[in-house]
């Protein structure tokens, strides 16, 4: 039976910009019990997998809200050793890192924590990052996708280059066969990278692929190579076309669609009346990062914050033409489908929506109504968390709305697997280098 997927996003205090303060201590996003807490909270609620977003460069007002500061594989690794069964996914740049260190953090990664690790390869877009790796600017879009779909297959590759039976350990012989170890001698528009890795195979084969663009190249990149997509759809309408997209393509590759899990991001503000919901919503938006909201809403929709009248709707012309536009192509097209499908002023768009992701806010029935909703027609295989504060937004959804979807009979009550690839239900991929790789 088709089972739905839930990961967290552990966005610092909480995707809310004012999440912080309503923490004791405000500077708790650099402690790493922080995200222990709210990674035990969620293998508790049996979610497949925890989250961290990142961006190289200082983006966020730091006035404002945390930045995205702590480098994730690094948290991961704290992380792993204080649970045994979530998935532990993070962001790595293919625009600023090299395919060869890549591909031993993450495999180090899967080895410390037994199976669980999964890559979110994406393209950065965000300009302030380029001078802190010596560029005047971004590459272009198309450049940036390029290279990107040349450093995954690398990648791939290195997880490849120690075939599974390399490994003897004969105490009176050899510990590794050396005529199992490969080179993959890459020669490529953007790479030349000899191999192998240093060290086996981890233990999924390859750590599981995560891929977040929205762009045509960004699609095409993750029908082709990923195992999930972390979607920025706003509307059940463009949930739908986009999940039916991707599974069309992943079928032109070749691949089974049940492979390619599409996880929409949905951000959850959870009470015990729709009411109560609202208000604890309204008190964050009075707590702050209102201002923040709307400069990310203009910057989503390539526009300055002066050119949007904040109590009127967006008008067309500002919703027209994104892929003019610099930034995130995927959040930028989100955010203009929940502008035209709510008729919401700039304001509330910009405390709804204005990140690119759905919010959902109301009580653990109405959560559970809206995730069910998409999965069973077709719209998701699951959702990427988003909760409004962290750990206590994440404690209310397992507390209450994980039980719900149980009830409903659409989320595991147990793990039934220990590696995150198992969570998701995809196979253990063989080595290329295999003699029974492909055949069958």
């Amino acid at each position: 039976m088709r089972q739905l997927h839930l990961g967290v996003n552990m966005y610092n205090a909480g995707i809310h910009a004012a999440a912080w303060r309503t923490h004791d201590d405000p500077f708790a996003y650099l402690d790493i019990d922080h995200y222990r807490a709210i990674a035990r909270i969620a293998e508790r609620g049996t979610l497949d997998a925890v989250f961290l977003a990142d961006i190289p460069g200082l983006r966020e007002d730091p006035r404002v809200r945390p930045t995205l500061g702590l480098e994730p594989t690094v948290l991961l690794t704290g992380i792993a050793s204080a649970t045994t069964h979530t998935g532990l996914a993070a962001t790595a740049s293919t625009t600023f890192n090299d395919p060869y260190n890549l591909a031993r953090r993450f495999s180090s990664l899967d080895h410390i924590s037994r199976g669980r690790a999964a890559w979110n390869a994406v393209t950065t877009y965000d300009p302030v990052v380029a001078p802190n790796f010596g560029l005047p600017e971004l590459p272009g879009h198309d450049d940036r996708y390029g290279r990107a779909e040349e450093f995954v297959d690398v990648v791939n590759a290195l997880w490849d280059s120690w075939e599974d039976s390399a490994l003897v350990g004969d105490r009176r012989g050899d510990l590794a066969d050396a005529d199992r170890i490969h080179t993959i001698d890459h020669r490529g528009p953007h790479f030349s990278v000899r191999g192998p890795l240093p060290l086996p195979r981890s233990p999924q084969g390859r750590p599981v692929v995560v891929q977040a663009g929205g762009s045509e190249p960004g699609k095409r990149l993750a029908a082709r190579t990923a195992d999930a997509v972390f979607a920025a759809q706003t509307t059940f309408a463009d949930g739908k076309t986009f999940y039916d997209a991707m599974k069309s393509r992943a079928r032109e590759f070749g691949r089974d669609p049940s492979t390619l899990k599409i996880l929409p991001g949905l951000c959850t503000v959870i009470a015990s009346t729709e009411a109560e919901a609202r208000s604890r919503k309204a008190e964050l938006d009075e707590l702050g990062g209102q201002e923040w909201a709307i400069a990310r809403l203009a910057a989503n929709l390539g526009v300055s914050p002066e050119d949007l009248d904040l109590d009127a709707p967006v008008p067309e012309h500002l919703l027209a033409n994104l892929d003019e536009k610099r930034g995130s192509r995927g959040f930028a097209r989100a955010v203009a489908g929940y502008a035209r499908e709510g008729g919401l002023t700039a304001r509330e768009l910009a405390l709804l929506g204005g990140g690119g992701h759905r919010y959902a806010i109301g009580t653990p029935e109405q959560i559970a109504d809206t995730i069910e909703h998409w999965f069973r027609n077709g719209a998701a295989d699951g959702f990427s968390l988003m909760p409004d504060v962290l750990p206590s937004g994440l404690e209310t959804f397992v507390d209450h709305v994980v039980p719900e979807l149980r009830r409903r009979g659409i989320f595991r009550h147990d793990y039934s697997g220990r590696t995150l690839r198992e969570h998701f239900g995809l196979p253990r991929p063989p080595s290329r280098y295999e003699p029974t790789a492909g055949v069958g």
